[in-house]
């Protein structure tokens, strides 16, 4: 069933959309090669999380593919995603959580998309991981994104009381790993990782697939 499915629809890189050939799985090789590795830049602390850590840059062919899978319904893309994810989380931040959860949309924003862009990539993520996931936060009310403001103050007080905790009793005491699409300022990964803390987890650590530099 899978060969048959792979020659109805042959798998393509995300990054380059061209199609995968012989052994290449998820990302072509020359992508792999190619793609803008986040290295040291890619692991920045935040005012209510301890660590965050990404795998790549958010800019050429990252951030094309990443802007595709958001506004361009590209799920298939989440595999690959997750796949560069969980290498970083592995390498940075393996026994520092006990659950894994994601950054939550608006309903608004749910119904335009039909999913949430980081919660397909968590779960997949969290499964190379061999992690539990559960959704723990809720977004109260549609704000402006986050890509229209600009500077550190503009964005935290765009997302101030943004979110809320669902059903706390699940992370008490418990170590998160929350997870997004990409961090600036840092500003929804904080909003996000106070409520937790205030509910109840012991620490917060993040991931995303892109970081890019703070912005003024």
């Amino acid at each position: 069933m899978r060969r048959l499915i792979r020659l109805l629809y042959p798998p393509k890189c995300p990054f380059c959309e061209k199609l995968l050939q012989g052994e290449e799985t998820l990302i072509c090789a020359e992508c792999r090669r190619a793609l803008p590795c986040a290295g040291a830049a890619g692991k920045r602390s935040g005012r209510f999380f301890s660590v965050c850590v990404s795998p790549l840059l958010y800019r050429d062919k990252a951030r094309e593919a990443l802007l595709r899978f958001k506004f361009g319904s590209r799920s298939g893309s989440a595999a690959a995603f997750a796949d560069l994810m969980a290498e970083r989380v592995e390498q940075d931040l393996a026994g520092k959580y006990d659950l894994i959860t994601w950054v939550p949309v608006s309903f608004l924003r749910l119904r335009r998309r039909g999913d949430s862009q980081s919660r397909i990539p968590a779960e997949k993520t969290a499964r190379l991981l061999g992690a539990e996931t559960a959704a723990l936060l809720r977004k109260r009310r549609y704000r402006p994104p986050q890509s229209r403001l600009t500077g550190e103050a503009a964005r935290t007080a765009n997302v101030s009381g943004a979110f809320a905790a669902i059903h706390p009793e699940r992370f008490l005491g418990k170590r998160i790993l929350l997870i997004d699409d990409v961090v600036t300022t840092g500003a929804t990964l904080s909003e996000c990782a106070r409520v937790l803390l205030t509910e109840g987890a012991s620490g917060v650590v993040c991931a995303t697939l892109c970081c890019r530099p703070h912005r003024p």
